[in-house]
């Protein structure tokens, strides 16, 4: 079954740290782009994250940049979040997803998502 399973969602307080995780079935992470999303409640989803499958290229959207870091870890097939110096404004669902279009950082590029973990952060 192919299939993306996140976890490691939860409540925290400003300035805390989340590290999500997406594990993988049936699908091997190195070969595709995989990126993190994130969908606030009236919002449209955004991408916030990717690393891609051509050479580990990682991209972040300017919010995440200097606060978020994408990793994958390949014997795993697992991909990571680790969310630092969290705002109020992080408050989503966060998505992992995988994919083999451009652009990365559209929702059209990913063909395979998951269920979704909740990251809620208080001020």
């Amino acid at each position: 079954q192919v299939q993306l399973v996140e976890s490691g969602g939860g409540l925290v307080q400003a300035g805390g740290s989340l590290r999500l995780s997406c594990a993988a079935s049936g699908r091997t992470v190195s070969s595709y782009n995989m990126g993190w999303f994130r969908q606030a409640p009236g919002k449209e989803r955004e991408f916030v994250a990717v690393i891609t499958w051509s050479g580990g290229s990682r991209y972040y959207t300017d919010s995440a940049k200097g606060r978020f870091t994408i990793s994958t870890d390949n014997a795993k097939n697992t991909v990571y979040l680790q969310m630092n110096s969290l705002k109020p404004e992080d408050t989503a669902v966060y998505y992992c997803a995988a994919g083999d279009r451009i652009p990365v950082v559209k929702t059209a590029a990913y063909d395979l998502w998951g269920q979704g973990t909740q990251v809620t952060v208080s001020s």
